[in-house]
C-alpha cells in the first residue's frame, strides 16, 4: 500500500482502544504522528503509551490539541456518551473520522452536533484484527476523505460512497449480508451433521460455491468480531427497514448467550 511519508506528521486523537482500535491506533504511532489516546478501560492504553503516545485522562482532554479525531466505539450510545465531552471541545479546521458502526442516522445526529468548521466523515471498517493491524482494511467512506486521504492510507483502502451517512449506511449492507452468510453456513453444517456427513466434506463444498467467503470466515483464526457486536449490527440494519431474514439471524445470534463474547465464527461450532 502507497502510505507517502513525505507529508508532515499530523497531531491524531485516537478514542476507543478495543480489539480494532487498537492495532489502528499503533499503524498510525508506527507511522511517526504524534498521538493522544484515551479509552474508558485506560489500562488498555498502555502498550501505545509505552511505544511513545499520549494517555488522555477524558474524551475533552485528547481532543484539544489534535488536528485529526478518530473514534472506534461499540455503538451508538457510546459514540453519543464521548460526543458529549468530545464536542465541545473541537475546534475549527479539524476533521473527525468515525470508524465505528452506528448507522447512519446516529452519524448524521453526530455531524448536526458539530462547531462550524469541522467535519465528520463517516468511515466505518470492513475487516477484522488481522487486516487492522497489517493495514488493509476496507474504508466505508462518507463525505470528503481528501483532506485525511494520507492518514486513512495507513489504516486500508477507501472506497467513496457518496455524502455523509453514505458510508455508514454501506456498512450496514455489507456487515449484514456477511453475518448472515456465517449463520447460513452454520445452519448448513447442522444440516449436514443431521444427514450423517462429514463437517469437512461440507465444509469443502459449501466453500467450493456461493458460499466460499462465509466458510472462509468461519474457518478464520486470526479474527475477533464478538457476537455480540455482530447482533448489534444486524439489529441497526433490521431497524431501517423489514428484514425478516436479518431478524431470525439476530434471534439466533443471541440464542447462546454463553457465546456473545466469542468470535462469529463460534455460533458455526
Amino acid at each position: 500500500m502507497d502510505t507517502d511519508t513525505t507529508i508532515a506528521p499530523r497531531r491524531i486523537a485516537f478514542l476507543g482502544l478495543g480489539s480494532m482500535g487498537l492495532p489502528m491506533a499503533r499503524r498510525l504511532l508506527d507511522a511517526g504522528h504524534p498521538l493522544t489516546v484515551w479509552n474508558r478501560t485506560a489500562s488498555k492504553a498502555a502498550p501505545l503509551v509505552e511505544a511513545g503516545a499520549v494517555l488522555a485522562g477524558n474524551p475533552a482532554e485528547a481532543v484539544r490539541d489534535a488536528d485529526v479525531v478518530i473514534t472506534m466505539l461499540a455503538d451508538p450510545d457510546a459514540a453519543r456518551a464521548v460526543a458529549d465531552e468530545m464536542v465541545p471541545a473541537l475546534r475549527p479546521g479539524m476533521h473527525w473520522i468515525d470508524t465505528s458502526t452506528i448507522g447512519p442516522d446516529a452519524g448524521r445526529e453526530l455531524a448536526e452536533r458539530l462547531p462550524e468548521g469541522v467535519t465528520l466523515i463517516d468511515a466505518p471498517v470492513m475487516g477484522s484484527v488481522d487486516r487492522a493491524a497489517t493495514g488493509e482494511l476496507l474504508i466505508l467512506a462518507g463525505g470528503d476523505t481528501a483532506p485525511v486521504a494520507h492518514v486513512l492510507a495507513l489504516l486500508g483502502t477507501v472506497t467513496p460512497c457518496g455524502g455523509p451517512g453514505d458510508g455508514a449506511a454501506l456498512k450496514l449492507v455489507l456487515i449484514s449480508a456477511a453475518v448472515a452468510g456465517v449463520a447460513l453456513v452454520a445452519e448448513s453444517l447442522t444440516l449436514a451433521e443431521a444427514l450423517g456427513l462429514p463437517r469437512d466434506l461440507a465444509l469443502r463444498t459449501l466453500g467450493a460455491g456461493p458460499l466460499g467467503g462465509a466458510v472462509g470466515r468461519v474457518l478464520a483464526t486470526g479474527s475477533h468480531f464478538p457476537v455480540a457486536l455482530a447482533a448489534k449490527d444486524v439489529a441497526l440494519a433490521t431497524t431501517t427497514t423489514a428484514l425478516p431474514l436479518l431478524e431470525t439471524v439476530h434471534h439466533t445470534l443471541l440464542a447462546d448467550p454463553s457465546l456473545l463474547t466469542e468470535d462469529l465464527a463460534a455460533v458455526a461450532r
